[in-house]
């Protein structure tokens, strides 16, 4: 199959510039035979590479994504996996004359994988047009210009016959055209960028069987002027999928003939656990396994898939594991109800009935962040907290933000929480950062709206001032479920919350030794905790493992609650605009709200305290 698809790129021939100005077709288009000629076992980003390559848009070829992971070199059994290198050198340029890689630490080099004939056949036919490959230059210019020469020789040779079929390979693009702005791009950055756009932008290129392909982890370090030509093709490259998985679980497990040896899993069990994990990471795990000679059980996997996740994301997710659940949410009784049933339906894989993601808000202290956690301890899938991933370098933010986001579709289902989402998630209408902020936005309000992945990533922002998130983000499809969060409001409530505070911070106090009316003076959770660990020290102090009735009524007459009550009065009106079901609302909101006129009497009041605070 791979002799058919070479072969019908060799007849291919360059014409004169009057062919090439009145026949813009010479380069003959892919057909249904060139499609039938590609391997069915490639993957799609390979497919793809050829479809694009023999319709003769482009030469020049940007691969992103999960570019430096394994991958099966063929469908032979035994299966052999190498690098995606190694890939475009023996699969899609297994039979071309010339192939050569680059990277800024080892300069140019003879690439033709395990085949030894294949290699002194290269160095035969480079030696004899630039020179032998240990006299060339280690400089990036240098080499580039090296290659300007070899191309430009290939170009002029008379006989099409002779003309050879180039395939350059430069690993590491990021750092050899990287992000930036125009002028940083003087001297021999911008020398570098104007000679890859003009090899893209050739004819006489296109026409010919030579190729460069470009290979970066992220797409948004590479310079932009670059990824953003039309005469440039960009490939991502995916996460692998369970079917990925599953089949290098398989071959690495039996290679001594045996499966079973190195975890207590099923192949298919592996690949759905192991969700998230590039090749890279999942042979970690069953090389550590073979090692030490210890199968991957549940907990041994849970924990080692944790760090290689984190490492994958670079350190800027962390993994959020309560010991909590929605039973210990107290309060807010519909807003519980709305999660227990999302749980529910999550747990019987009716991810089609999920939301695209939630907007928690209410005044300061109600239990947004707790929330969130039971949540996540009762929905059964991974539940992750954002990183601050904005960084003072150009393209970085946007770069980190990339890879967090192929880590996250790869984990799916997941649960995202992002707190003070209102900073942390920048508007449309950045500004001062070169555009990052609104880049930013751009990326995850995209994210945020793609249907494909609802219910395998659920967002969940939290608030405690809503009106300053953009609607953008709030809107149906989006965050579009908003739910409310008040103070407790009887005495069963604040009674509730005060033994789960206690269970929290592990210790215990029998809410018999409360004082009645606690719920009138309006204390959020976050003041409940603090007159908990309040109590906790005073009863540890006297040496006791238990709270005393006295060290309770000593610690709320000592404790002063803060005095916003003006913005606290506001962020909690923020949330009633904001709830997007009634059943959400406590019965003292439902009454007010069946007035007429009275959401605009809400909005009258949110305009009045604003300008109290300015003022």
């Amino acid at each position: 199959m791979r002799g058919r698809l070479v072969g019908a790129a060799r007849e291919r021939s360059i014409v004169s510039t009057d062919q090439v100005a009145n026949e813009p077709a010479v380069r003959t288009l892919l057909s249904g035979e060139a499609a039938a000629s590609v391997p069915a076992w490639f993957p799609d980003w390979a497919r793809g590479f050829a479809e694009q390559f023999y319709a003769g848009t482009s030469c020049l070829f940007v691969f992103h994504g999960n570019v430096h992971d394994l991958v099966r070199q063929s469908d032979k059994e035994p299966a052999v996996y190498g690098s995606l290198a190694e890939f475009l050198a023996t699969q899609l340029f297994g039979a071309w004359d010339v192939v050569v890689r680059h990277d800024l630490s080892h300069g140019l080099r003879v690439f033709a994988g395990a085949s030894g004939e294949r290699l002194r056949k290269m160095v035969a036919l480079l030696s004899e047009r630039i020179g032998e490959p240990k006299a060339w230059p280690r400089d990036p210019d240098a080499i580039l210009a090296l290659l300007e020469q070899l191309i430009q020789r290939n170009l002029m040779e008379e006989d099409p016959a002779k003309r050879l079929s180039i395939a350059v390979i430069f690993d590491h693009a990021q750092y050899l055209t990287p992000a930036g702005d125009l002028g940083q791009l003087t001297g021999p950055l911008g020398a570098r960028l104007v000679r890859l756009l003009s090899w893209a932008q050739n004819p006489y290129i296109k026409r010919n069987n030579i190729a460069f392909c470009l290979l970066a982890d992220q797409l948004s370090e590479v310079n932009e002027r670059l990824v953003g030509s039309p005469h440039v093709a960009t490939l991502n490259v995916p996460m692998p999928t369970a079917a990925d998985r599953r089949g290098f679980a398989t071959w690495f497990d039996g290679r001594d003939g045996k499966l079973g040896n190195l975890t207590n899993f099923t192949p298919d069990q592996l690949a759905d656990l192991t969700s998230g994990l590039n090749l890279v990471s999942l042979e970690r795990l069953l090389a550590l396994a073979e090692r030490s000679h210890i199968k991957l059980d549940s907990e041994s996997l849970k924990k080692l898939k944790k760090g290689l996740i984190e490492r994958q994301a670079r350190g800027l997710v962390e993994f959020v594991e309560p010991i909590q659940t929605l039973d210990d949410f107290v309060g807010n009784d519909g807003v519980k109800q709305r999660l227990v049933d999302d749980a529910a339906l999550l747990e019987r894989g009716r991810l089609d009935a999920s939301p695209m993601g939630y907007l928690i808000c209410g005044p300061v202290g109600t239990g947004k962040t707790y929330l969130a956690e039971c949540f996540a301890g009762s929905v059964g899938v991974p539940c992750v907290k954002l990183r601050n991933f904005r960084s003072k370098y150009v393209g970085e933010t946007e770069g980190n933000l990339e890879q967090l986001l192929t880590v996250l579709r790869a984990m799916g289902p997941v649960v995202i929480v992002i707190d003070e989402a209102d900073a942390a998630l920048g508007t449309r209408e950045g500004s001062g950062d070169s555009g990052t902020s609104s880049r930013v936005f751009s990326m995850i309000a995209s994210q945020m709206g793609d249907t494909r992945y609802r219910g395998m990533l659920i967002w969940m922002l939290l608030t405690s001032r809503p009106d300053l998130l953009p609607i953008d983000l709030k809107r149906q499809g989006r965050a579009e479920v908003h739910l409310p969060l008040f103070s407790p409001r009887d005495d069963a409530e604040v009674n509730f919350m005060f033994k789960v505070m206690a269970r929290k911070n592990k210790f215990k106090l029998d809410p018999a030794v409360l004082p009645e009316g606690l719920s009138k003076r309006g204390y959020s959770g976050a003041d409940i905790e603090s007159i908990v660990l309040s109590a906790k020290r005073l009863a540890l102090t006297r040496k006791r493992d238990e709270v005393a009735g006295e060290d309770v009524a000593r610690a709320i007459d000592d404790f002063v609650p803060s005095a916003q009550g003006l913005e606290k009065e506001k962020q909690e009106l923020a949330a009633v605009l904001e709830c997007t079901s009634m059943s959400f609302l406590p019965e003292d909101w439902k009454e007010r709200l069946s007035h007429p006129e009275a959401r605009a009497k809400i909005q009258e009041r949110m305009a009045a305290i604003r300008k109290l605070i300015e003022e």
